[in-house]
């Protein structure tokens, strides 16, 4: 069950009122989370307004060193307007910035547009750590073992992300 329930702090896209919430806590050097990443936007494309999907973190750093570091871009990147396209950015190019760490995002910084130094700045501040932290106890709280762990309608979804879009199905069509 979802410990921390979705809010308007919370990084969305779609309805709030939409039938189905999909939560992700994900960690962007997880190579599993990279896989599942092309499910999820085929899932979100094909689902529309029905659909509303959150993205939380949930860094390994014990086993991803880099994990935070991404996370924490990602959080900074929102402060300047460009979560989703930071987001999108570390999974889709996740095979190369894992490789060389802290250079390979500074790539990504530049890709979606961002300015470093105000990135800087934002990193500087104490909220965007304490966001990401918060997200992951959150995920602790909720009994995420591993990433990407995924949640529907607040209840954990136990299947293959390659099957996530049939249960995502399922519920909206339930929903009607």
């Amino acid at each position: 069950m979802l410990a921390v329930p979705v809010t308007d702090a919370d990084h969305a896209k779609g309805d709030a009122d939409a039938a189905v919430t999909l939560v992700e806590y994900g960690d962007y050097q997880c190579p599993a989370c990279g896989m599942a990443y092309p499910f999820v936007q085929d899932i979100l494309q094909r689902n529309g307004s029905k659909l509303r999907f959150v993205f939380r973190n949930f860094p390994l750093s014990q086993a991803h060193p880099y994990a935070s570091m991404a996370a924490q871009v990602a959080e900074g990147a929102s402060t300047l307007g460009r979560f989703w396209q930071m987001h999108d950015w570390l999974y889709q190019h996740q095979d190369d910035w894992t490789q060389v760490g802290a250079e390979g995002i500074a790539d990504g910084v530049q890709a979606v547009g961002l300015d470093p130094t105000q990135l800087e700045q934002a990193l500087e501040d104490g909220a965007i750590a304490e966001r990401v932290r918060h997200d992951f106890m959150g995920g602790v709280r909720s009994g995420v073992n591993g990433t990407p762990s995924f949640y529907l309608n607040g209840q954990l979804y136990s299947g293959g992300f390659d099957t996530l879009g049939q249960a995502v199905d399922k519920l909206i069509a339930q929903a009607r």
